[in-house]
């Protein structure tokens, strides 16, 4: 299963005997909405094999009790391991749930997406659809690189890019990194200690001379990085990184891609702009919500929490910004996002004032993340990204007139119908 917010558990993680006391006779795993941490019950830990004698994974952490056995609280890879057991999932069954997933964001509008993290055998579910041409929107897969095994992945991202790249509406042209974890569990990797845990600073999911050497081999290959990095150590990593690329392999449009910056160290955010890299945020997590007021600000103190999705101050520096969801993580609604985007508060008005105020935008600035901003971080701002003729006819019908509505209402405006190249792909 999937999709309990972390915030309903004391510290943000689980304990399988609570899941024990449900189910006992067969295993359970539940992923937490982040994609980051996940609940297992004793069932599913015998089965991979998981006891007190276990070690850690490389990048992962079994979260222990005092006598150092498994709770069933499983952050990163180690939440893998155990899912690693799972049976797969079906030829069938992964196209099903592949068109209801295009089927909801082109019902939201939008026509161009990145499935984030895939493996190459899973790209064939995608391949599939748009050889029939049955995708109503254009997908870019990145595919994700593992610091265990990059070097044997770079013949296969390359195969896989070479096999598909006749497919108008699909392209394997990213590669992405998960530079560290998040900051809810404990293990987005920060610069300075967390302030509730003073022996830790999270998990570097990539040694840095490993990730310094992979996306060097990644971008000489002409991929796009896309490197995940939520703490302000993840986010210097990923700089640095990307500083390191250019310097090794030479200019070229390379376009690279930090996803989220929750975090960033204020000698940082000049970088961006300095390095051409993309910010991409996730505005919907701009507000102070329960995850953030139980889980972030706690870890963070308040100094450090001050700083969070500092959207206006990268915009004002320069630097390129485009906008996503993150969905399944959270919604993938634009509607949402610029609602957030434009007031920095709840779903209910809170806090009146806006949470980090200086860091609110303007609908026009959110829009265009939206669309100019994501159009550039796909190579295709010379196709689309704005209404203007010899653009492609990528658009969609509104319920209501964005600029006419209260900025706290615009959530509550409706995708009537939605157009991708001229052909119309969702009506109500």
């Amino acid at each position: 299963g999937a999709g309990y917010d972390p915030s309903i558990l004391p510290g943000g993680v689980g304990d399988g005997r609570l899941l024990d006391a449900v189910v006992a006779d067969r295993p359970v795993l539940l992923w937490a909405t982040d994609h980051h941490s996940a609940w297992a019950n004793r069932a599913a830990l015998d089965v991979a094999g998981v006891s007190a004698a276990s070690g850690d994974p490389a990048g992962g952490r079994f979260v222990r009790d005092t006598d150092g056995q498994p709770t069933g609280g499983l952050l990163e890879s180690a939440a893998h391991q155990v899912a690693a057991h799972i049976p797969p999932a079906t030829g069938e069954s992964l196209e099903a749930g592949l068109r209801a997933a295009l089927g909801r964001l082109v019902a939201e509008g939008i026509v161009w997406a990145q499935e984030a993290a895939l493996s190459p055998a899973n790209v064939e579910v995608f391949a599939s659809l748009a050889a029939r041409n049955e995708l109503p929107c254009r997908i870019n897969i990145a595919v994700k690189a593992d610091p265990l095994r990059w070097r044997d992945q770079l013949a296969e991202f390359d195969a896989v890019r070479r096999q598909h790249s006749d497919l108008a509406a699909l392209s394997v042209r990213t590669v992405k990194f998960f530079a560290d974890g998040i900051i809810e569990s404990g293990t987005a990797s920060l610069l300075e200690p967390y302030s509730d845990d003073h022996t830790s600073c999270g998990i570097a999911l990539w040694p840095q001379e490993e990730l310094l050497e992979a996306a060097v081999a990644v971008d000489r290959l002409g991929f796009q990085l896309h490197i995940h990095a939520i703490g302000d150590g993840a986010v210097r990593a990923a700089l640095d990184a990307v500083e390191h690329v250019a310097s090794v392999n030479g200019p070229r449009d390379r376009r690279p891609v930090i996803a989220h910056v929750q975090l960033v160290h204020p000698a940082d955010l000049p970088r961006f702009a300095a390095l051409g890299v993309i910010a991409n945020f996730e505005p919907l997590w701009a507000q102070q919500d329960a995850l953030m007021t139980d889980l972030t600000e706690p870890r963070l103190g308040d100094a450090r929490s001050s700083r969070q999705y500092a959207i206006a101050t990268m915009m004002r520096s320069g630097a390129p910004v485009s906008f996503g969801s993150d969905w399944p993580v959270s919604s993938p609604r634009p509607v949402e996002g610029l609602a957030v985007a434009v007031t920095r508060r709840t779903a209910e008005g809170l806090p009146t004032g806006g949470w980090l105020p200086a860091e609110r935008i303007t609908l026009a600035e959110a829009t265009s993340a939206y669309t100019r901003g994501v159009a550039y971080q796909a190579y295709e701002e010379s196709e689309c990204g704005m209404m203007a003729v010899g653009q492609r006819a990528d658009f969609c019908l509104l319920s209501a007139d964005p600029r006419a509505v209260d900025p706290g209402d615009l959530a509550d405006v409706s995708v009537l119908r939605t157009w991708s190249a001229g052909r119309e792909v969702y009506s109500t």
